[in-house]
């Protein structure tokens, strides 16, 4: 087997590399990296940084796009870290040093972020190993069951692996269900009205003790079918999926893994402009300041540039990311925060404005540890800071086949930004009924946002969460301004305004 440990010469550079990143402050998992050809690199890229996942003809179908993208010069891939205890990190075999050591002093500050952000605080640090335990325990069961009927359903659990609840590790929601506690009394019984009796002995002649005993139970009966399904909107439609679907065995132990994972790798989604803006910021520092020789200023700046390049109509994580953390720091350092800078009404004193706090360093280090990519753009974005990286919304012009500016307002932008990023820019739907018309269907419902669902892929969506609940599906949404009841038997589609 092909020795995939640093060289000698690699080795040292880390180990300098490494000492530069934690006199800069950085708190990071012991880090692992690993030099490795293409192939093997784009192999683990395609399954996600691992180098052992359940199989399925998706990952061949990434490597293949990813392989080809690096052979026609179109993309490569400089550096990939995971998020464990140990971390492991890969090199591209072949990069020059300067190169890898950009890479590593990038792998620093990733971990640090896994390490430190409240947002991964709940993910598994021994993915790595569950990852292998999950690629065994499908691998048993498509010995069992076979290879089709098992990728079928594992396509079926990755069409849905959107419809968790990306806040669930960090608040508690109410239950789909009140249980009710072991030993708690009994609800009084509904009391029964028979038909009158004038006379008391005559009583158990005209309402007979099982007559008042059948009437009770209807009541019951009714009340248990008025009774709501879930008691409460559930947002995590996979759990609610696994506690209530008619599941086999093997889909349960399927659906459980496709959800472990989508939850595994949703932090990740939820702070990617953060992360890469952090990381971007501490390889430049580290690779300006400290590590960096004369020879490999261009080289760097070279590299640098391509990272953070940027294009109309398209955000570049690493850009905004970085330049806001150093606009963070710039104001802090200086005192642009606060009431009295904020009532200042004078263009030319707001410019100027110093009061040299050096709370800078101080201030990224905390937004660092307790922010995402919402709540990072929502509470540090500002008018100045959007003009000067021309964040501007941008709208395909046809005609002229050129990006133009839409809008200027800052308020627009911001919240079209906010808007792609909050649940990653997709529906929100929620479970509202797992017995509607008390018939065991499944309605969901959509809260829509000012965007209509993409029919095509709603479509999809039903079709597959019928496959799993095995009965009729029906979603509420907004269409064209106006409610409507979308509903899928198990064979047709239909479409319907609500009152």
């Amino acid at each position: 087997m092909k020795r995939t440990a640093l060289p000698p010469d690699l080795q040292a550079t880390w180990e300098e590399i490494e000492v530069h990143a934690k006199e800069f402050g950085l708190d990071f998992f012991p880090i692992i990296f690993e030099m490795l050809d293409y192939e093997t690199l784009y192999a683990i890229a395609a399954k996600g940084g691992f180098p052992i996942r359940y199989p399925h003809w998706r990952f061949g179908m990434e490597y293949d796009q990813l392989s080809k993208g690096y052979t026609y010069g179109l993309s490569v891939i400089y550096e990939m870290v995971i998020n464990t205890n140990p971390s492991y990190a890969y090199l591209l075999e072949g990069n020059e040093l300067v190169t890898q050591k950009m890479v590593m002093a990038h792998v620093t500050a990733h971990v640090d972020f896994f390490k430190n952000n409240m947002w991964f605080a709940h993910t598994n640090r021994k993915m790595l190993d569950e990852m292998a335990n999950h690629a065994a325990r499908i691998q048993r069961i498509i010995n069992r069951y076979g290879v089709e009927p098992v990728e079928d359903f594992i396509d079926i659990c990755l069409s849905l692996d959107n419809l968790i609840d990306y806040h669930a590790p960090y608040i508690r929601r109410p239950e789909a269900r009140t249980e009710q506690p072991v030993g708690e009394a009994e609800p009084d019984l509904p009391a029964v009205q028979g038909l009158r009796v004038d006379r008391p002995y005559m009583r158990d002649y005209i309402n007979p003790p099982e007559f008042m005993e059948q009437q009770r139970q209807k009541i019951i009966e009714e009340a248990q079918k008025a009774k709501h399904f879930p008691e409460n909107p559930q947002k995590d439609i996979l759990l609610f999926l696994l506690n209530y679907a008619p599941l086999e065995r093997w889909q349960h132990t399927i659906l459980e893994i496709i959800r472990d994972e989508a939850y595994y790798y949703a932090p990740q989604g939820m702070t990617k402009i953060m992360n890469e803006g952090w990381a971007s910021y501490w390889h430049s520092r580290i690779m300006t300041e400290k590590a960096m020789t004369d020879a490999e200023v261009i080289s760097f700046a070279d590299h640098h540039a391509g990272v953070v390049a940027t294009s109309q109509g398209r955000l570049n994580p690493y850009k905004i990311g970085l330049e806001l953390l150093r606009d963070i720091e710039d104001r802090w350092n200086k005192g642009k925060f606060g009431k009295e800078y904020e009532e200042c009404t004078d263009l030319r004193a707001r410019l100027n404005w110093d009061q040299k706090l050096g709370l800078g360093r101080e201030k990224i280090f905390e937004v660092r540890r307790l922010y995402n990519d919402v709540t990072f753009i929502d509470e540090f974005l500002t008018p100045q800071f959007v003009e000067r990286q021309l964040l501007f919304n941008y709208d395909y012009n046809k005609r002229a086949d050129v990006y133009q500016i839409s809008t200027r307002d800052f308020q627009q932008i911001k919240e079209r930004l906010l808007f792609q990023l909050t649940n990653f820019g997709q529906p929100y739907i929620t479970v509202q009924d797992g017995n509607y018309a008390n018939r065991g269907e499944l309605y969901l419902k959509h809260r829509h946002e000012g965007v209509d669902l993409k029919m095509d892929y709603a479509q999809d969506t039903m079709r597959n969460l019928h496959k799993i609940w095995s009965r009729p599906v029906h979603l509420e949404t907004v269409i064209e301004d106006r409610p409507h009841l979308l509903s899928f038997s198990g064979s047709d589609f239909s479409k319907k305004p609500m009152k």
